[in-house]
């Protein structure tokens, strides 16, 4: 069986690196860490499609018919509400084509428990390449919960993509769910007590959000 650090892939790269300083930095604006994480989630988006399968196609230019390819299946976003919105922003962006669905779910800060409250996907799943979009993998509990409901409606495959990931979050969505991959631009030190990733970057939410 993979570990976790085998299905989580770190992004390495010099210009990922800097974009996640600018958006720790308490001193960054809402309106600059709007675009930063929007690029971010471009840059995950661009690396966990690599290995998608595609088919072959003709295409037919100003000049002649050339050879290309094309996606074999259709791309879903599902944002879990309302941090991943930022990301769905960002990816829709280069990928208008892409499908988005939503999940609403926040955690109690009390019990640390996911609570949900919206839910909208579309049919038939199993045909679909799933992107479960959320800024923070934290304790895991959001990330397995949506899963758990992608899965659920017939997702056969599903890559979570994270701008900022903590060890304990990785671990417990490797054990619930150990066939989902993971794309992350950042892995953190560790939670706090309050299940908060240190150093992170605060509310993601809020601070994209402005409010």
């Amino acid at each position: 069986m993979k570990t976790p650090e085998a299905v989580c892939q770190v992004l390495d790269h010099a210009l990922v690196h800097h974009k996640i300083a600018r958006l720790r930095a308490e001193t960054t604006p809402p309106s600059e860490f709007k675009t930063l994480l929007e690029d971010l989630s471009i840059l995950l988006f661009y690396e966990a499609t690599r290995r998608l399968p595609t088919s072959n196609c003709v295409v037919k230019t100003p000049l002649m018919e050339a050879e290309g390819q094309k996606l074999k299946q259709a791309v879903l976003l599902v944002p879990v509400l309302r941090a991943g919105l930022g990301m769905s922003n960002g990816i829709s962006r280069v990928f208008p084509e892409a499908l988005v669905g939503m999940i609403g779910m926040y955690r109690d800060h009390n019990t640390l428990i996911p609570v949900d409250y919206y839910l909208r996907l579309p049919d038939r799943l199993s045909d679909k390449s799933v992107f479960l979009l959320d800024p923070m993998l934290a304790t895991g509990g959001s990330a397995i919960s949506a899963i758990d409901k992608l899965k659920n409606r017939g997702a056969a495959s599903i890559t979570m993509l994270a701008i900022i990931s903590a060890p304990e979050g990785i671990a417990a969505l490797h054990k619930a769910h150990p066939d989902a991959a993971v794309f992350t631009a950042a892995k953190d030190k560790q939670l706090n007590e309050s299940g908060y990733i240190l150093p992170g970057l605060g509310d993601a939410g809020d601070r994209y959000f402005g409010v």
